[in-house]
Formats: C-alpha cells, sequence, structure tokens
C-alpha cells in the first residue's frame, strides 16, 4: 500500500560463499564435497513488529543466525558450512535472492543439509514451506534441521517433526496479523491526509523546521519544471532523457548523492543517464501540483507483492500539502498530451503539431510526413485513414507551413480580441457556451440515468440467472455464456458512467472554464510568433477539412477546438472589431 519514489529500488543482498573455518575443521571439511546450507532471513516487518512491541530479539539479527547456526554445524561436525543470506525479505513469499541461490546449489546436487534458526526462518507460507521441506528437499537428498524448533527430517517419528505443520500453520498467520495490522495502520493515516511514502522525490528536501514536511530544492525544482516545459512543447520523455544526459545534468540518484543525502541506489556508472522512465515518472507525479496522493497502488495479498495501480477513483488526494512545483493547470495539460503520444518519423524530425492535427470527415489523426530530402516548406500532414484505404476517406492533406500560418493568424486574432475587447469576449462566450452545455448535459444526463438503469437491471439479471440455474431450469454452459455477457456489458456501462460523469463535471465548470483560458491568452499576447508551448496551452485539437478546387484554385478550411472552451465563432471575433 505503501508508494514508492521513483529513484529508489530495492537492491538484493549479497549472498555469502563458504563460512570461515581453522584448522580443527580440516577434517570436517574433506568428508564430503556437499555444503551444508546455513540460511539466515530476517523482514523488515519483523524487526519493526518487535521495536514497535518492545520486545526486539537480538537472536532475530541476521549476526546472531550467523553465529547460532555455525556454532551447531560445528557442534554436529557438518561439513563445508556456507551462508546463504536474505535480509529485509519477507518469508511469505520465496522469491528471495538468497533463498533462490539456495535452491540452485540444491537442485545443483551440491547440498547435503540446510539448517535454519527455526522453521519461520525458512518461510511463513505454510503450503510452500511444506512442500519444500516434505518434497523438494527429499528429492535431492536434502535433509533439513530448524535448531530452535527441534525439528530434523533425519528422524520423521519425532513428536516434534509431527507438530511442524501446525508450528508452520501458526508462522503464516504470524505473517496475515502483521500484514493485517500494517494494512489497517497505513489506512488509517491515508484517510486523514498522511503522507505514506517516506521517500523525498526529486525537487524537495527535508524542511529544516520538520523533517516529516517537504521544502522545494530550488536546484532540482528548475530541472523538474523544465522537463514540463519541454513536453508542453512536444518532446516525448525519451526526447527529454536525451537532451538531459547531452547538457549533463545530474540524473535523480547521483544528485542526491552529490548533496549528500541517502539513497538506496549504487552510485551509477554515468550521473548524466536519463532513463526514459524517469523522466516518464517526474511527467506523471501529482505531488509536484503541491498534493499529496495516497493509496497510488495495492497488493492482491501478502503472497502476491506485485504493486499494481490504483484507478483514480480509489486515491485519496489532498491538495495544498507542501509547495508546488508545477502548477495543477500545467500538470493537467502534460496529462493530455501524454495521452495524445505520436510516433515519431524515421528521419527523427518532429513538429509542434504532430498529435494534435485530425481529419474533419473521419475524425482520425493526421500523419506527419516528411524524409531527410525535404525542405521545410515541403513537409505535410495527411489522413492515417486515407493512407492505408483511400476508399474510406478523402486525401486530407495540407503543408504543415500552411497548418502554422492559418492557425497562428486566428490566435493572433483571438489574443487581439481578448486583450482589447475582454469584457465582449467574456459576454459571448458565456452565451455561447451556456448554450452549449444544455443541451450537452440534456444529453449526456439522459444517458447517464439509462446507463445507471441498465446496471441495476444487470444485477437483477445476475441473481434470476443464478437461481435458474441451481434449479435446473437453465444448464451451466447456457450459465456460464450469460453471465460472461452480462459481466462484460456491465463492466462497459460502469466505463461508460465514469467517462459521462467526468464529461458532465467538465461542462459545469464552463465560467471556470472560460476564465482560465482568459488568463491563458493574456499570458501569451506578447508573442511574436507561434511556439509549440504556446500552441500546447492554446489548442486542443485541429480539424482539417478537404481540400475544395471547384473555383479552379486549391481552398481549405481548418476548425480550431480551444483547449477548455472548444470553437470560437467567427463571429464573435468579426464584431468585436466592428464594434
Amino acid at each position: 500500500m505503501n508508494d514508492t519514489s521513483f529513484d529508489i529500488t530495492k537492491e538484493s543482498n549479497p549472498v555469502q560463499t563458504v563460512a570461515p573455518t581453522n584448522k580443527e575443521d580440516n577434517e570436517m571439511l574433506r568428508a564430503t564435497e556437499k555444503i551444508t546450507a546455513l540460511y539466515c532471513r530476517l523482514s523488515v516487518e519483523d524487526t519493526k513488529d518487535e521495536k514497535k512491541n518492545g520486545k526486539e530479539d537480538p537472536s532475530n539479527s541476521i549476526q546472531q543466525q550467523q553465529v547460532m547456526l555455525m556454532q551447531y554445524a560445528k557442534a554436529n561436525r557438518l561439513p563445508n558450512p556456507t551462508y546463504f543470506i536474505d535480509d529485509g525479505y519477507s518469508g511469505v513469499t520465496y522469491d528471495r535472492p538468497g533463498f533462490q541461490k539456495m535452491l540452485s546449489e540444491i537442485e545443483a546436487g551440491n547440498v547435503g543439509t540446510v539448517i535454519t534458526k527455526d522453521l519461520s526462518r525458512l518461510g511463513r507460507n505454510s503450503a510452500l514451506t511444506g512442500l519444500y521441506i516434505n518434497y523438494t528437499f527429499p528429492q535431492y537428498g536434502v535433509r533439513y534441521i530448524a535448531v530452535n524448533d527441534h525439528f530434523d527430517t533425519i528422524d520423521p517419528n519425532s513428536t516434534d517433526n509431527d507438530i511442524a505443520g501446525i508450528k508452520n500453520w501458526f508462522n503464516e498467520f504470524f505473517a496475515k496479523d502483521t500484514s493485517r495490522k500494517i494494512r489497517a495502520v497505513n489506512k488509517a493515516k491515508g484517510e486523514r491526509g498522511e503522507r505514506l511514502t517516506t521517500n523525498i522525490p526529486y525537487g524537495y528536501k527535508a524542511s529544516p523546521d520538520n523533517q516529516k514536511k517537504w521544502a522545494v530544492d530550488e536546484e532540482a525544482a528548475k530541472i523538474v519544471k523544465r522537463i514540463f516545459t519541454l513536453c508542453m512543447e512536444g518532446k516525448g520523455p525519451s526526447q527529454i532523457a536525451a537532451l538531459l544526459e547531452k547538457e549533463k545534468v545530474l540524473n535523480p540518484t547521483a544528485y542526491k548523492q552529490h548533496e549528500g543525502r541517502k539513497t538506496p541506489h549504487q552510485t551509477p556508472e554515468n550521473e548524466y543517464r536519463w532513463h526514459e522512465s524517469t523522466v516518464a515518472y517526474i511527467l506523471e507525479y501529482m505531488e509536484y501540483t503541491g498534493c499529496t496522493v495516497n493509496f497510488k497502488t495495492y497488493t492482491n495479498s501478502i503472497w502476491d507483492k506485485k504493486q499494481r495501480d490504483n484507478p483514480m477513483e480509489n486515491r485519496k488526494i489532498f491538495y495544498n500539502t507542501h509547495p508546488a512545483i508545477i502548477s495543477l493547470e500545467v500538470f493537467d495539460k502534460v496529462q493530455e498530451i501524454r495521452q495524445q503520444r505520436h510516433r515519431r518519423t524515421a528521419t527523427g524530425k518532429s513538429n509542434m503539431f504532430s498529435g494534435l492535427v485530425f481529419c474533419n470527415d473521419c475524425k482520425q489523426k493526421l500523419y506527419y510526413s516528411t524524409t531527410n530530402y525535404f525542405e521545410k516548406r515541403q513537409d505535410f500532414f495527411i489522413c492515417s485513414t486515407h493512407r492505408t484505404n483511400k476508399d474510406k476517406c478523402s486525401g486530407h492533406y495540407i503543408r504543415s507551413v500552411v497548418l502554422e500560418q492559418q492557425v497562428w493568424k486566428h490566435i493572433q486574432e483571438v489574443i487581439s480580441v481578448v486583450t482589447r475587447y475582454e469584457a465582449y469576449f467574456r459576454s459571448e462566450m458565456e452565451e455561447k457556451l451556456r448554450v452549449q452545455s444544455e443541451e450537452t448535459l440534456r444529453i449526456h444526463k439522459k444517458r447517464l440515468a439509462q446507463a445507471e438503469k441498465r446496471i441495476g437491471e444487470l444485477d437483477r439479471l445476475f441473481i434470476r440467472t443464478y437461481e435458474d440455474n441451481v434449479s435446473g431450469k437453465i444448464d451451466d454452459e447456457r450459465f456460464a455464456m450469460m453471465n460472461k455477457s452480462y459481466t462484460q456489458e456491465q463492466k462497459d456501462l460502469k466505463a461508460e458512467v465514469i467517462s459521462l460523469q467526468q464529461v458532465i463535471e467538465e461542462q459545469e465548470r464552463q465560467a471556470e472554464n472560460l476564465e482560465q483560458f482568459i488568463q491563458r491568452v493574456k499570458r501569451n499576447s506578447e508573442l511574436t510568433e507561434l511556439t509549440p508551448y504556446a500552441l500546447r496551452e492554446l489548442v486542443k485539437a485541429v480539424y482539417v477539412e478537404a481540400p475544395d478546387k471547384s473555383s479552379g484554385k486549391r481552398k481549405q478550411k481548418i476548425h480550431i477546438s480551444y483547449d477548455l472552451i472548444g470553437f470560437i465563432p467567427v463571429d464573435v471575433l468579426t464584431k468585436a472589431e466592428q464594434a
């Protein structure tokens, strides 16, 4: 449930080899070529739970386990004692580097005996622990000893061996109980807004007044802001990473180490090497807007530790919990840009309109086309549908320079009207948006009510078909088919309901959106040319009509959908100039 920082990974602890011996052990070492595996394990949860309860057990430490197992091996003249260590790994899973290394040696026939302090050190999954003790180890002729539990597979008739299964179950119960308590504590903390992650992300540092609070690290924050700016200009994570490396900007791990801050990462070979995934993580990290986001990930159970992304509706967001580096407005725009990922050309060239241009008829994207032999004036955009199937859509083709000229001309008109006739523009657009909003809300609310009603009907149909199946009216095959159909329909409807609710919320914020758009236009009032950043900030999409050649000349119209407010009618601009 805890969230992790993008620049922190869990490193596997080293697995030690043959334990040190003295002269009196030489005879024992010559007895056989097989080793005695001394397996030591300690989980983070074990240490935390003991400290929390004020009863920390020193014998549980890795060092004490090593001493104890070595003494036991020597006292019982067990040959070639070799350590296999997992420090900081849970016993509920066997995907541990030390254990897997030991298992490889067992399967290679190199191990004669395995010794642990007790059964719980081997593991806390009763089913798998039993499988290894009763099947895997005997299969390879391996003797297993749990010292404190007096368990030894060489004596199958021992009373202690008889109750090993019960002890394994109690060990599993302990792990489940500990996990349940940790989850409950984290849930309570997360619900009341306490930050669950202990890792301070790149761009922030611990506040000198309170180590639990984040303060802006100005130097790193400049890089974070630059990464968002580059994305707004149309560059993708791989391009941004390459640019930062070229400019010799320290990556997050190297930067923290240069600042003398602790990080579990090893010192990178190339401290200027930025990974694409790191840049992508920064671009998607909502905490840069000054909020705390809890429950971003979840795990299915204590057995399955894989972190899965939680849907946004299951996350808890608390705003204004620390200073913002990126405005929420810019962050939202970047997420939108990230969803419109466009393919890169084979030449490596890019165009600021890539991902923003659509066919006015089929509504599919127009692909940016260029070659190394093209001059800038020869680059063009073409309908993706037409390019793959000429019968499905006509050739919506437009040269990139023409597109840029038309869009820039229209944006200049909008800037001129907003800056000189702001009150008029606001009143005209408010009326337009109100009319549009009323119609849109009516349609979407009607569809939302229909979808929610159908979801309720499907719930009743589930119950009815189940009862008919139990009573024999519907056979199992028919029931399975109907159940699958109902489940898929309900899943699709629930996704549609979420989408409709988002559209309705957006429509209900039209006045706020209009004001935000006006402020964006004002910020760009001094523009002398169209920049990628300004284009992405103001424009959501450009729709290109098929060319009209009826007059003997090629004429082509475009329609610009502005971010937040949609299309701006021509009369809104022309009437303002005539007023």
